[in-house]
């Protein structure tokens, strides 16, 4: 029998049969502030338990099915979520990680769509594969996350502090973006595959530094963001609204402009860009 115990007290909160917790059924368990540091819960089963504050800082809680569980600000630091699923693609099958600590977590390949994580701190948390389509994770702190090759179609990323995210090759078509902090960011290519931010709202978005080479940002929106320094060569951005964005030091080598609504950004501080005659209002 394992007993578990709430986190700094010696209350018993459940005793699970068998030796470990692993493949174990705590569907629907209470186990609110639950000390499960360190435990091993690869294949548990945690729909709609309530974890709310428990501590699984280090936990493996690879391949776990956690649909409808509520984990807000529940700590997992270092806990390795691989292939864990998180979501069974509906809203009220998402788990809820309101105000978690998952910083270096390892959530490759994990499902978290439509997962709600308002405030999270994911930074230096590797993202690798996951899928996050319609995700909330506005105001996360993903600081030098890996997210690479993720899915973050539709995506809530509102004030979202991305700098120095490795974001190469993911998906962020509608994805929103507004005032999010991508100083930094790597949003290029990889072995031919650009990062995709077609129709994503980047108003305000300071992404002052960030690599962009070959990034496809059809019909998206830059209005007011701030673009000091960014490589945008090769990028592909037909369509894109960059209305009064700060485009100095930025590199346009191979970036057509036709297309690209570019009135009172101040295009005279920006690198190899050429620039249609016909285009007014530059600054």
């Amino acid at each position: 029998m394992v007993e578990i115990r709430r986190k700094n007290s010696d209350e018993v909160l459940c005793t699970v049969p068998g030796e470990t917790l692993v493949g174990a059924d705590l569907r629907e368990m209470r186990l609110a502030g639950a000390d499960l540091s360190g435990a091993n819960l690869s294949h548990a089963k945690l729909e709609h338990a309530d974890l709310c504050g428990a501590d699984l800082s280090g936990a493996n809680l690879d391949h776990a099915v956690l649909f409808g569980a509520h984990l807000n600000e529940a700590d997992l630091s270092g806990a390795r979520l691989n292939g864990a699923r998180l979501s069974d693609g509906s809203h009220a099958g998402a788990a809820m990680l309101r105000n978690c600590n998952l910083t270096a977590a390892d959530l490759r390949g994990a499902d978290l769509r439509q997962v709600e994580m308002h405030g999270s701190n994911l930074s230096g948390a590797d993202l690798t594969q996951a899928d996050l389509r319609k995700a909330s994770l506005n105001r996360c702190d993903l600081t030098g996350a890996t997210i690479r090759h993720a899915l973050l179609i539709d995506s809530n990323l509102r004030k979202a502090n991305l700098s120095h995210a490795d974001l190469r090759t993911s998906h962020l078509n509608e994805a929103n973006l507004v005032k999010a902090i991508l100083v930094e960011a790597n949003l290029g290519s990889e072995h031919g595959q650009a990062t995709v931010l077609n129709l994503a709202n980047m108003e305000g978005a300071d992404l002052s530094g960030a690599q962009m080479r070959h990034a496809v940002l059809l019909d998206s929106n830059l209005r007011h963001a701030n673009l000091t320094g960014v490589d945008l060569s090769y990028a592909i951005i037909g369509g894109t609204i960059m209305r009064s964005a700060n485009v100095r030091d930025a590199n346009f080598e191979g970036v057509e402009l036709a297309a690209v609504t570019t009135d009172f950004a101040n295009f005279s501080e920006a690198k190899n860009a050429d620039i249609p005659s016909f285009k007014t209002n530059l600054r």
